[in-house]
């Protein structure tokens, strides 16, 4: 899943240490899913957008589609 965090951290003018300390977890986490390698839980999703202010879909790129 693609995300927009990279973009709404540098909007913010926030290093990944200070998003990190923002949220209650580590610059690692913040790296790992601003490089895609890690989808964080649905609880840190929300509180990632609600920082933002924005919704969760703004800020994750899910381009899932079902089979018909």
């Amino acid at each position: 899943m693609k995300n927009r965090l990279k973009a709404y951290r540098e909007e913010h003018g926030w290093s990944q240490g200070e998003l990190a300390r923002r949220l209650g977890v580590s610059r690692q986490t913040i790296n790992a899913v601003e490089t895609d390698k890690y989808d964080p839980s649905l609880p840190l999703a929300l509180r990632m957008a609600k920082l933002f202010g924005v919704n969760v879909p703004e800020l994750f790129i899910d381009d899932w589609e079902p089979d018909e």
